[in-house]
């Protein structure tokens, strides 16, 4: 099923395969993808959660830098872009990363793999020309920066992803959390990282476009396994308490108001041995020390109402706080869920607010993150 909005959109290399399944074709950056399948995005969710889903991610940016000399001249070039550690990361193993400006924000968030000779680099498809673009003007002197696009990216989450995927790819399941390996199958040399943002143990798995629908009717056919679409990866990955680019983090927020903190080793921060030198380190590293104006929250709806996107956040007094950057129902947890940003004053879990939905002020509190437990195979 196609949406009447998708003429003109770029399509992935798996939309035949989609509509096949009865997926429903929205508008997402930039793309024709589908939202959701027969199903409905209430049973993909619940699905995912307890046995295995099936998401095409092709339309993110898959990017690999390979140096023109010293391996270490990269990685130092690479690190300077961002407030996290690129030399401290051993081969074969990923972290998550992100891309700052001179004011602290973030332009970008983002997967970096170390490969030995190479970087693997996947960032967000809204971001992905910008992303390039950026890596091409700062990295250039000390490495070849090539976009790839002629490999489709796939998601394999779940409980059951492992022994799906250890059917076709024997190895993986001697996979730990971000660890990354390139495996010789039936459908091309694959490209494996164990990882996803569902908050569920999983893969994310780079295929040869050439390969790409054969391999996905393939794990589709193991047991457990299902389509899972936009719809349902964005409330998984709202249970799991992650930011989603452009919604929960931009180029006006800073890792530190994001609750991101996690992200920037101990290397980069003061005191550190490669303290500094990040675009935004001022703001980023007095942040970390004095604590931010603001934060992102957890946030419980004491109504059944969902707090949507944009919903006002009020203190009981009246004083206006923040607001809801992703809200919704989360199928798991069978309540409304969401987070935003508040007043740093207000943002200790068991605090009250109010969120303004329709006119009506309705009573919402602040918890803990995440609603859902993380099942990580570490």
């Amino acid at each position: 099923m196609t949406d009447q909005n998708t003429v003109g959109l770029k399509k992935l290399a798996l939309h035949d395969l989609h509509v096949a399944l009865g997926g429903k074709m929205v508008p997402f950056a930039g793309y024709e993808m589908p939202v959701q399948y027969p199903a409905g995005v209430m049973a993909e969710h619940q699905h995912t959660r307890r046995a295995a889903g099936l998401f095409d991610v092709s339309h993110m940016g898959q990017v690999i830098l390979r140096p023109k000399g010293d391996m270490a001249a990269l990685v130092a070039a690479f690190e300077s872009l961002m407030p996290v550690d690129v030399a401290g990361l051993a081969e074969g193993r990923q972290r998550y990363g992100l891309f700052t400006n001179e004011t602290g924000g973030i332009l970008d968030d983002l997967m970096f793999a170390n490969r030995g000779d190479h970087l693997f680099v996947v960032v967000n498809a809204a971001c992905k020309e910008a992303d390039v673009a950026h890596m091409q003007k700062h990295l250039s002197a000390v490495a070849e920066v090539r976009h790839i696009t002629d490999r489709a990216l796939l998601a394999l989450q779940g409980p059951g992803a492992e022994e799906a995927l250890a059917a076709w790819v024997p190895g993986v399941a001697e996979m730990r959390f971000m660890d990354v390996r390139v495996f010789d199958t039936l459908f091309g040399p694959m490209w494996v990282s164990r990882s996803g943002y569902t908050g569920e143990d999983g893969f994310e798995i780079s295929v040869p476009e050439a390969g790409a629908a054969d391999f996905a009717r393939t794990l589709l056919g193991s047991p457990g396994v299902m389509p899972i679409g936009l719809g349902a990866r964005d409330s998984l990955r709202l249970e799991a308490g992650l930011c989603l680019y452009g919604h929960d983090i931009d180029t006006g927020t800073t890792p530190v108001e994001a609750g991101l903190t996690w992200a920037i080793q101990k290397s980069r921060r003061a005191g550190g041995v490669r303290a500094g030198g990040f675009p935004g380190a001022e703001r980023i590293l007095h942040e970390l020390a004095e604590g931010p104006e603001r934060l992102r929250v957890g946030l419980l709806p004491q109504t059944r109402a969902p707090m949507r996107e944009g919903t006002p956040l009020f203190a009981p007094d009246g004083t206006p706080l923040g607001e809801v950057t992703s809200g919704g129902f989360g199928p798991s947890v069978q309540a409304p869920v969401a987070m935003g940003y508040v007043a740093a004053s207000h943002a200790a879990p068991g605090t009250a607010l109010e969120g303004e939905v329709r006119g009506k002020r309705l009573p919402v509190t602040v918890t803990p993150l995440p609603f859902q437990p993380t099942t990580y195979k570490r």
